[in-house]
């Protein structure tokens, strides 16, 4: 979250949030930018409990091609999407396509993170294989910032367990208007276990934030965030 909000003020003119599920990033970005819209690809978006969000998609596309004309759009994010397509590489370009020259691509992907949304979940990326991404699209990587480091995805793994598979507080979450990327189904909480796990997952996740400032590692990460801008095609991209 850290990462997005330092990535925010980039953010110009008319956003399209590509994979936007319940708008859970618009507070953030809503701020620098004059409209924000968002789309959403229907098969994967009815199976999720975001359908349920108070935000809802301003529109739905086929998976294959963003429905605006081209270099439509200032600012394009795409927040934690490019891993649940299938076809990354040409949702990247409909995304470079529909971005203005001079426009810019906020882009985060996961590399490591549990399985989710299944079984629409196909991808994990480097930061080096998000750069060629962009590059194969005429996009220029302005800047890559890393989320997290060994010590927090260690904690990140332990209280995720923790709390979904101790406690099963998934649905517990979806009710409060969180966890809407994953499966509405989710099986009832065991409350009676939380005075127990409480404990261990607060001193796990601040153990762990103490542990990345000391001992940061750049070889293991939750994820990246690309921010990219797009240039004329005949340009050279480096």
């Amino acid at each position: 979250m850290n990462a997005l909000k330092a990535a925010a003020p980039r953010a110009r003119g008319k956003l399209l949030d590509v994979g936007c599920g319940d708008k859970q990033f618009e507070n953030i970005f809503r701020p620098y930018v004059n409209e924000y819209l968002g789309v959403e690809y229907s098969v994967t978006f009815s199976g999720t409990a975001a359908k349920f969000g108070m935000s809802c998609p301003d529109c739905f596309y086929d998976g294959h091609r963003l429905p605006f004309a081209d270099e439509s759009f200032d600012t394009v994010l795409n927040i934690q999407v490019l891993e649940h397509t299938p076809h990354p590489f040409q949702l990247v370009a409909e995304m470079a396509r529909v971005l203005k020259k001079n426009g810019v691509l906020i882009l985060s992907a996961p590399f490591s993170f549990r399985l989710h949304e299944e079984p629409h979940d196909y991808f994990r990326y480097t930061p080096h294989g998000l750069r060629q991404m962009c590059k194969n699209v005429n996009l220029v990587t302005d800047e890559v910032q890393q989320v997290g480091s060994l010590w927090s995805l260690i904690g990140h793994k332990l209280n995720s367990y923790l709390t979904l598979h101790v406690a099963r507080m998934g649905a517990a979450a979806q009710q409060l208007g969180k966890f809407g990327h994953e499966a509405p189904d989710q099986p009832p909480a065991r409350l009676w276990t939380l005075p127990l796990i409480a404990p261990f997952v607060l001193a796990i996740a601040t153990g762990a934030r103490v542990m990345d400032r000391l001992f940061f590692e750049p070889q293991e990460a939750f994820g990246f965030v690309i921010i990219a801008s797009r240039i004329a095609a005949d340009s050279n991209v480096e």
